[in-house]
């Protein structure tokens, strides 16, 4: 079970179906406007008119009285049993069972729902926009859309791309789920640190995210891209441009810039206007 807000707009002349949007992120309340500051995709939404529903790693409990605490342990999937996926698929299908969530819900349209979040929300809105094709569109701030191994502090400094580390890609299937004994960011690859997982069978294999990208096709998808993200990463995307060409679609793959990790006002409007053209109208 996963707590969640679902966040409806006050409208005196209500709208038979309208869209919406799942928020991920390490807790339920930052995307309704109670924690972090722009990280309230939820709540801005849902000031425009959409249906929105934040939720957080299944491990996080709401808790009102406490807005300050920490996120808390990492998720690797139910504690103290073997796991059997790695956790961005995990969550992935959560977020899957997310969507079922708003599609039943009689006031959303269930061909217009999509999928937005931030930093570790990036990763799991990516994994799960992608593997999941009933999301109509998505927004991945950013999360890190490839594998990249570069000295975060030299070369890629505040970008945490780190699909190696065991709550994301890195964890050898069969362990037991420890959220307490995860241990902390691990070293990078080229650091010394071995490779672990997923990640190091797709690394090793030749394989990158820009596969998994392709998944989206024809859905659109917006990369709100900071510094994990920087402009750098638009050949990355040019995969899934093709994709869309061979499939007779143009004006799918979006790609913002700005300076920083934490989202801007002017990244976020961005956000708020890509679902706006994505989910607004009925296509």
């Amino acid at each position: 079970m996963v707590d969640a807000l679902l966040l409806v707009p006050d409208d005196p002349v209500p709208v038979q179906k309208r869209p919406a949007v799942l928020v991920v992120y390490y807790d339920a309340e930052t995307g309704a406007g109670l924690g972090a500051p722009l990280r309230d995709y939820g709540w801005q939404l849902a000031k425009r008119g959409f249906i929105a529903l934040s939720i957080g790693k299944p491990n996080a409990r709401i808790d009102f009285g406490d807005l300050s605490r920490p996120r808390g342990e990492p998720y690797l999937g139910p504690v103290g049993k073997p796991v059997r996926v790695q956790p961005l698929s995990a969550l992935a299908y959560a977020a899957a069972n997310a969507h079922t969530v708003l599609a039943q819900r009689p006031e959303v349209d269930p061909a217009r729902i999509g999928i937005v979040g931030h930093s570790f929300g990036g990763k799991w809105a990516m994994f799960a926009a992608c593997l999941y094709d009933k999301f109509a569109c998505a927004v991945w701030s950013d999360p890190g859309i490839v594998f990249d191994e570069r000295d975060r502090r030299k070369q890629n400094p505040s970008g945490s791309v780190n699909y190696w580390d065991v709550w994301y890609l890195g964890f050898e299937l069969g362990a037991l789920a420890d959220p307490k004994n995860a241990g902390p960011f691990r070293k990078l690859p080229s650091e010394g640190q071995t490779r672990t997982g997923a990640y190091k069978t797709l690394v090793e294999g030749g394989h990158d995210l820009v596969e998994l990208h392709a998944l989206m096709a024809p859905r659109p998808f917006l990369v709100s891209g900071g510094t994990a993200d920087l402009p750098e990463r638009w050949p990355a995307l040019n995969h899934t441009l093709a994709v869309n060409k061979l499939l007779g679609y143009g004006h799918r793959v979006a790609m913002t810039s700005r300076d920083t990790h934490n989202p801007t006002e002017l990244a976020n409007e961005q956000v708020y206007r890509f679902f706006d053209w994505c989910l607004s109208h009925p296509r």
